[in-house]
Formats: C-alpha cells, structure tokens, sequence
C-alpha cells in the first residue's frame, strides 16, 4: 500500500513541477538549439476583420473608433460586428458608423462561434482577423499581424495583448499572462503555440473550420491549424490592450468557465489525437495543456496521500509542510483581501488551480454553454 501512495506521489508532484516549471524550461532551451525563423513580408494581403458581440454597449463606441483608426488600406479591409443577438444598444452604435464602413451582421443567440461563423460565411478577406469588443488594438497591430502569412508555412497568427489591472484590483493575471506569453514565445519559435488569444489573432480563410457551438477558436484553432501541417504562431509584434477583471474572484469565475471550453477540447476535439501532431508539438500538448489542466486534481491527490506518507521519509514530510503552508497563506490572503504582496500570488495559484477542478466537474455534470455574459471588470475602456 505504502509503496503505491509512493508512486501516486511522486506522479503527481512530477506532473505539477514539470508543467509549471520544467517543460517551459525545457521549451526555452530548445527554442535556443532548434528555432524555425517566421518569413515576414511586406505584402498586404485581403482581410476580413470581425468583431463579435454581445451586448457590447459599454464599449462598442470606443472600439469602432478604434478600428477606423488602424493603419491598412481601405480597399483591402472589411469590417464587420457580428452580433450574438444583442439586447442592448449595440445594434443601434454599430449601424450609427455604416457610412464609414462597418457592416453589422445580427445572429440568433446562439454563442460566439456561430457568430463568427456566420460572418465568415459573409465576407471574403484572404486573412480572417478576430479581436473581442473590448479590446484595443494598436494601430499598426493588423499589418503586423498578416506579415508572418508571407510564410507559406503560417496558418494562423496571435498577437501580444498587454492586460491592464485597474489600481485597486486585486487580480494577478497579469504576472501570469507575462510568463505564459514568454512560453508561447519559445513554442512558436520551435514550432506552433499552443493556444491562441480571442483578444487579437487571425486564421487564413482556407483553414478556418467551423466548429461545435461550445467550442472555442483559442483553444481548437491551433491544432487545427497544425493538424494541417501549418504553424500557429505568436506575433508580439501586433499588440493591443485590454483591462482584465478587477477582482481575483471574477477571475476565477471567467477562469472556470473558459476551461469548460478546454475540457471540451480534450473530450470531443482534436486536442488528444496525439498521433495526428509532430512529436514536438504532441509533447508541448501534454505538458502545457493536459497537464496544465489537470492541475487542480494533481494537487488534490497529492495533498490526500502527503498525509500518510508523512511519516515515510523527510521529503514527504517537507512536502506536505509546503503544501500546508502554500495552502494557509493563499487563505490569509482571501481573508485580507489580496493586499498582501507574495501572499496575494498564492491567493492566484490556488484560485486558478481550483478552478481547473471546478471547471471538470462542470464539464462533466452539464457539458458546456455555448453562450455566456462578459466577465466582471472586462468591459471598461482604458
């Protein structure tokens, strides 16, 4: 028994280090020994820029000044805002900038994905360019964003979004978004990142693939690409900003409801034919996405048998005291409102690893919504 809980042990804990620490490591490494250089181009292809929303009223104004203001020639760009039956004043904004341009296209409520979707099916740009309503986008970000397409070998192309935190919040998402997008660097430099950005990315017309209406592009969209034998790539170059929520809390909750859409992913897409990808980008799958999720059940299982491997041996006991003591100062600092510098990252960690479980759990009691509201604190400009 006891030699059980020891590799039930030691499987977890290497799982948990491994993705969080060892495998972007490892990637770092290899993009240093092993990188395959994107050719960018000068030419400006077609494009088709969408922009999906639900009840965008808040922000929809500033977005569509925004938009106008991005540097492409005109003949070679067609705006769209494809709504998802908005009940607001969305549809009135959008139609109020016609004459400039952007077309409004009203869908049945029936999520993000059909949405998008149906405006595909309605333009005609060579490059298919996607950027939510709240987003701000630089305005060079599209012709920084269609140079990589001069590459015959890029299929798909994600830009740096800059996460804004409103003073008083107490979210720590930006700290993580800066590591994530240094992962995302080294595996697009190996070969192909392993998720996309809805904030600010882009797809050829040729590989865009309707899919489930719970689905999501950010998640399905790159294996697609690379099931293909194309790269989906991170282009820092292409930028723009967006606030995230105020609070940890709302952050949890637009955490477990996105990684309902990456267990999805896992059960009904594409994501665990492994045999379908390069060896490289297989091991990039597991370790920065199966593994990554799993996390919240990793270190469930490993706090339950820490307990009585305790005794076994100095290491496990070291263990279990740093789980206990990473455990009680992320709960201090929810009992003091995330102001704690240090405590206030535990406070993350556990929330975000909790809410990979939640989402789990979610994902198998009721599968998945196809459509939801804006998170909390996401619908600000500035």
């Amino acid at each position: 028994m006891i030699l059980l809980l020891e590799v039930v042990f030691w499987a977890c804990l290497g799982a948990i280090v491994w993705t969080h620490v060892g495998y972007p490591l490892f990637m770092a490494l290899l993009a240093r020994v092993h990188t395959r250089p994107v050719h960018r181009g000068d030419a400006l292809p077609t494009v088709a820029f969408l922009i999906p929303a639900y009840n965008e009223e808040a922000v929809i104004e500033a977005k569509l000044h925004n938009t106008l203001a991005l540097d492409y020639p005109r003949d070679r760009i067609e705006f769209v805002v494809t709504s998802d039956a908005s009940t607001d004043r969305t549809h009135e904004i959008v139609e109020g900038y016609a004459a400039r341009g952007i077309r409004l296209i009203v869908c049945p409520r029936a999520g993000k994905m059909p949405a998008l979707d149906m405006a595909v099916r309605q333009t005609s740009g060579e490059i298919i360019c996607m950027g939510d309503a709240n987003v701000q986008w630089d305005a060079d970000a599209v012709r920084a964003l269609v140079a990589p397409y001069a590459d015959e070998q890029v299929g798909m192309v994600t830009g740096h979004v800059a996460l804004v935190n409103p003073a008083d919040g107490t979210n720590q998402e930006g700290l993580y978004w800066r590591y994530e997008m240094w992962l995302r660097t080294n595996e697009s430099a190996v070969w192909s990142e392993t998720a996309s950005n809805g904030a600010i990315h882009s797809i050829r017309r040729s590989l865009y693939k309707e899919l489930l209406p719970a689905d999501d592009h950010d998640i399905s969209f790159p294996y697609h690409v690379v099931q293909q034998g194309k790269r989906a790539i991170y282009e820092p170059a292409a930028h723009a900003v967006e606030n995230m929520t105020t609070d940890i809390e709302d952050e949890f909750g637009r955490k477990a409801r996105f990684l309902e859409h990456c267990w999805l992913a896992i059960f009904k897409g594409t994501m665990w034919k492994l045999w379908t990808f390069p060896p490289s980008y297989a091991l990039a799958i597991v370790s920065h996405r199966f593994l990554r999720y799993l996390t919240g059940l990793l270190h469930v299982i490993l706090l339950a048998v820490s307990f009585p491997l305790a005794g076994q041996g100095l290491v496990y006991e070291v263990v279990l005291v740093l789980q206990l003591l990473g455990l009680g100062g992320a709960l201090v600092s929810f009992g003091l409102g995330g102001r704690v510098p240090g405590l206030n990252i535990l406070q993350y960690y556990l929330a975000i690893t909790w809410a990979t479980l939640i989402s789990l759990l979610r994902y198998l009691r009721r599968g998945v919504p196809a459509t939801w509201d804006a998170a909390a604190g996401t619908r600000t400009v500035g």
